[in-house]
């Protein structure tokens, strides 16, 4: 079973560049969480679809922004829009489906903008977030994908010096990652590759992408139990049509 995360910064914008379609043909995925769709569901025309999956939107109030989605072949048992809390879900910040055996959630974290103005806000919604998937487990293992706006370590970001205190590797963030790590989760890219340097967000200027200037802060973060049954954790950085890429696992079903 694959299961990716991608933030497309634009739903609508991304179905148009062939990329997005590309993807689906090629890499066959069974799950795709999506962050940052910046559409109401009344905007989107049709065209954001993809034949043989089930399509699921949770859009932030505020139009042209933030926002999640999830595309899936197999149809969920259940589909839950939000944690719960308006602060959060008034700008689509969660959406989990459920299935037989584990939880899936497409997450878009906090950003905390220059100058930080969004830091509280952050933390609040990490501890939020921690809360909600602590009582999912109870249930069945989870599997939270999507843009955590953080780079955890110094590997995770090509200049990480120059950065340090910057928005996505200040140390409050870094912590917070920690503590969801450190409350039975596991970070699938850098448990299977240690010591690979590799990103799956670019910024636009400064042809960051082509000289592979980049930051890895999108992830595929699991439970401890479910772990030992993902086979591979992947970062497809040759798919473009967006500033991220995808990333993904694949689990032995």
């Amino acid at each position: 079973m694959k299961i990716y995360a991608w933030n497309v910064n634009g739903l609508r914008a991304v179905t148009k560049k062939p990329d997005f379609k590309e993807f689906f043909d090629t890499v066959q995925p069974d799950v795709v969480c999506l962050q940052e769709i910046k559409a109401q569901e009344k905007d989107l025309t049709g065209d954001e679809q993809v034949k043989s999956y089930h399509t699921y939107f949770f859009p932030a109030k505020k139009r042209g922004y933030s926002g999640t989605a999830i595309y899936t072949k197999e149809e969920p048992l259940s589909i839950t829009k939000g944690i719960g809390i308006d602060e959060f879900d008034d700008e689509g910040r969660v959406l989990t489906a459920e299935f037989e055996k584990f939880f899936v959630l497409s997450v878009y974290v906090v950003n905390v903008q220059p100058g930080l103005p969004r830091l509280s806000m952050r933390e609040r919604f990490n501890d939020a977030l921690l809360s909600f998937v602590q009582e999912l487990e109870k249930q069945k293992p989870v599997i939270i994908t999507g843009d955590f706006n953080v780079a955890h370590h110094p590997i995770d970001l090509k200049n990480d010096k120059a950065n340090v205190g910057n928005p996505g590797f200040t140390d409050e963030e870094r912590a917070k990652f920690s503590e969801l790590l450190d409350a039975g989760f596991v970070d699938t890219f850098r448990a299977h590759h240690p010591d690979e340097e590799k990103y799956s967000w670019w910024t636009y200027r400064f042809g960051a992408r082509k000289r592979n200037i980049g930051w890895r802060i999108d992830y595929v973060v699991v439970s401890k139990s479910l772990f030992p049954s993902i086979k591979e954790s992947v970062i497809l950085n040759e798919v473009h049509g967006s500033d991220h890429c995808p990333v993904g696992v694949i689990i032995n079903e």
